[in-house]
């Protein structure tokens, strides 16, 4: 099983909506029994709210599939579980290498660097542009499933 583990600052934003995105792209790939995806808070301000209504009303009018779920906070255990960890912004870069000791196995990444972007997530908390941020997450999104697929044994994702 590959595990990726999204973070944003509060985790009702940008790190579900990715959670949501990456589950459906792998659904779609048909790897969806080799991949789990959740995500994280860097913060507390959150901890235990639903996801944004904001970002809701986005995934729905894209048809991108999510459930209720409860905001948590990213702890020191989620760096040995989770292959791949994607950052929002680069405060969640700093706060994820303060948490990891300066990520010592290189798992933390910007989730747009997938996409060869060096730069944020748009975060809709300050914008209100819920397009944008959809946008930027589904352009990272896509281009980590694509590194992903290049990761995984050949058939074995696939029956």
């Amino acid at each position: 099983m590959f595990r990726i583990l999204f973070v944003c600052h509060g985790n009702i934003c940008r790190s579900p909506m990715a959670e949501f995105v990456m589950r459906e792209l792998v659904r779609r790939a048909g790897l969806a029994a080799e991949v789990a995806v959740a995500s994280r808070a860097c913060r507390t301000d959150e901890i235990g709210s639903d996801t944004h209504a904001g970002t809701r009303r986005k995934l729905r009018a894209e048809g991108v599939p999510f459930e209720r779920r409860a905001a948590r906070l990213v702890r020191r255990e989620d760096y040995e579980r989770y292959d791949v960890i994607a950052a929002m912004d680069e405060e969640n870069m700093r706060d994820l290498l303060r948490l990891t000791g300066g990520d010592p196995q290189g798992k933390c990444h910007l989730l747009l660097s997938f996409a060869g972007e060096e730069r944020e997530v748009a975060d809709p908390w300050y914008t209100g542009n819920f397009d944008a941020t959809y946008e930027d997450v589904l352009r990272g999104c896509r281009a980590l499933l694509a590194v992903l697929e290049k990761r995984l044994p050949a058939g074995e994702a696939r029956a």
